[in-house]
């Protein structure tokens, strides 16, 4: 800490946690290294299924690859830190570092929030436009749309770290939380935030706004598409076809509403900590289950897959014994 007149200046933090209990801190390693290690595992063997097969080479599985790329990224923001913090007594963070987590933790949240809207839009078009899915959604634009989302989110990530580290912090450097969230970084502020909360409220809102309609206008067209499909397996096709993204984004969006929305007041620490796990690690670990689970073209790929790795095993094992066979001959 620094002394700068009547104040006394953070330079570094120290991160609460969920806990201090040592026995409870043994038991969250283990749950966060387990779902960490699936959520690896569940995002980039999926991310591999659909490059290993063909079949998958559409828009819509281009864009669920890349949420689970986004996705590994993101959980990686949080979790090595919080299994750093359960098996080490020095929780301190430097105000750089708290800064770093701080930036690419806004920037891939906002990532999040308009890619999951552009698959919504990509949704919409291969609903009520299936014949033309394949033009109207070529390659070129696929990738922009990914790469917009990407430099969208960090632009606004910019405005948002500039707008909250721009502040000096004072007082207790106790973060009582288990990572740098602005909630609890305005509380340490010396500064008026008044005009760092009008900034935050725009730029939150505006980003909500412009994706939230996006999802919207874009499951007003596709429920509109759905109710003039005259059969009903036609109808439970397109709806199965939006449901596992429906869910990515009540779970998403939904979380991050009810954390945001609510003036400062109506805050109590144990809470946001539970309520900022859901997007923050159960979100990126489920993903990969919502959109395979129930996913015939998924569940195909699986098979062919681990069809091809057993039958080269197979024949790596038959090889070996062949020429170990013809060493003892000899």
């Amino acid at each position: 800490m620094e002394v700068e007149g009547n104040w006394t200046l953070v330079t570094e933090f120290v991160l609460v946690g969920f806990t201090t209990d040592p026995f409870l801190r043994i038991i969250f390693f283990v749950l966060f290294l387990a779902s960490y290690t699936l959520t690896l595992i569940g995002n980039l063997g999926l991310m591999s299924l659909i490059y290993l097969d063909s079949r998958l080479h559409t828009p819509m599985y281009f864009f669920v690859g890349s949420l689970s790329f986004l996705d590994v990224w993101y959980s990686t923001v949080y979790t090595p830190r919080i299994l750093s913090d359960c098996v080490s007594t020095n929780n301190h963070m430097s105000l750089a570092g708290c800064a770093a987590q701080f930036f690419f933790s806004a920037g891939l949240t906002f990532s999040e929030c308009f890619l999951l809207a552009f698959m919504a839009y990509d949704r919409f078009v291969a609903i009520c436009n299936p014949l033309l899915y394949a033009t109207a959604m070529p390659k070129k634009l696929c990738v922009q749309l990914v790469v917009g989302s990407y430099v969208a989110g960090f632009a606004n990530s910019i405005v948002h770290s500039g707008n909250t580290f721009r502040l000096c912090f004072c007082g207790s450097n106790i973060i009582n939380h288990y990572f740098c969230d602005v909630l609890p970084l305005v509380k340490m502020a010396c500064d008026n935030t008044q005009v760092h909360e009008l900034i935050l409220k725009a730029t939150i809102g505006c980003n909500l706004l412009v994706t939230t309609a996006i999802i919207v206008s874009s499951y007003i067209g596709i429920g509109a598409a759905i109710i003039r499909i005259r059969s009903a397996e036609g109808r439970r096709k397109a709806f199965f076809t939006c449901s596992a993204h429906l869910v990515s984004v009540t779970l998403f969006y939904g979380s991050i509403l009810i954390m945001y929305s609510r003036s400062n007041s109506q805050h109590a620490p144990n809470w946001d900590k539970v309520n900022a796990l859901f997007y923050t690690v159960v979100n990126p670990l489920v993903n990969p289950l919502i959109y395979s689970l129930r996913n015939k073209d998924v569940k195909a790929a699986f098979k062919k897959v681990w069809g091809r790795l057993t039958a080269n095993k197979i024949m790596a094992l038959t090889y070996y014994l062949f020429k170990l066979d013809c060493r003892f001959r000899n």
